[in-house]
């Protein structure tokens, strides 16, 4: 098979397209002939050298943890799923290449009133917005800020936490994806100075809580707004956790989770907006577009 790899760490530019035996599916697993997989900061920081904990890197190595395509082995065991079946799922590595082999866990059936893109996209960053306002509560009468709305996490967050009953949704973001946020259900506030000061006019009732993917200001705003700290979450600025004195969270994603995640979609009540798409030779340009950290929505590879 081709899958897009790199055989030593680096920038975007160690990104290129080989061959390597395809995969075979064993006991309890399917194998899914990818069409599309999203492209993450966690694919990013893995080209860079950083380790997840749990993984193992073996040169040369394929990242992508989020995919959809259609299944065309069953290992021995396998329930609920057959040859033919169009699915989307994650695994922790190995998604950006023709195969994927994962557990039958790690799949949910693909509605066909979600687009390929769409399905190859939802995984990674909808359960990761998922976990994170879980873990602060989200919730009915929530006054909630999410710094950093505008991109693919941010915006799967702003979209939960208006289905999860909160009254007042506060996103900063870039003015030029303000209409994006509003959409959205969010109101819009710039990066810019005296932050604190323009979140309290729009919530003189303070904030309740706050799902950090920016870092920076924003993050330092929230913890200056939020009277409990348990009830923010960053999953951009780690550095600052000790400083700020916030908790990290963890938590692994799950095909229950991925399952109301689809049921929302199918419902309207979940978008999930596509940024741009790259075919797999063109993978070192995904990674340079995401790693500018500017723009909406999700960055996918379409593989043929």
């Amino acid at each position: 098979m081709k899958a897009a790899a790199f055989r030593s760490v680096g920038g975007p530019e160690v990104m290129e397209v080989m061959s390597f035996p395809d995969p075979q599916a064993g006991p309890g697993q399917v194998r899914v002939r990818v069409k599309t997989a999203g492209v993450q900061h966690y694919d990013c920081g893995v080209r860079s050298g950083w380790t997840p904990q749990g993984v193992a890197i073996q040169l040369p190595q394929i990242p992508g943890n989020e995919f959809a395509g259609i299944i065309d082995q069953v290992g021995e065991g396998v329930t609920g799923f057959h040859i033919g079946g169009e699915v989307l799922g994650f695994a922790l590595l190995n998604c950006y290449a023709e195969y994927v082999v994962v557990g039958a866990d790690q799949i949910v059936s693909k509605p066909s009133s979600m687009t390929w893109e769409e399905a190859g996209g939802l995984t990674g960053n909808g359960q990761g917005a998922y976990i994170a306002l879980k873990a602060i509560g989200v919730g009915p009468g929530d006054t909630v800020l999410i710094n950093g709305a505008a991109g693919s996490l941010g915006a799967f967050a702003v979209q939960l936490a208006r289905e999860w009953g909160a009254k007042t949704i506060i996103g900063t973001a870039s003015e030029r994806n303000h209409d994006y946020l509003r959409s959205l259900g969010a109101i819009p506030v710039t990066y810019e100075e005296e932050l604190v000061e323009r979140l309290r006019a729009i919530a003189p009732e303070g904030v309740d809580a706050a799902f950090d993917t920016a870092g920076g200001e924003g993050l330092r705003a929230a913890v200056s707004l939020v009277k409990d700290k348990n009830r923010i979450c960053t999953f951009f600025a780690y550095d600052l956790v000790e400083e700020l004195g916030l908790r990290v969270v963890r938590a692994e994603r799950s095909a229950a989770r991925l399952a109301e995640l689809v049921e929302l979609h199918s419902k309207g009540k979940l978008h999930i907006h596509i940024r741009q798409t790259f075919p797999l030779e063109l993978v070192a340009d995904a990674h340079r577009l995401i790693e500018t950290r500017h723009g909406r929505g999700k960055i996918i590879l379409t593989i043929d």
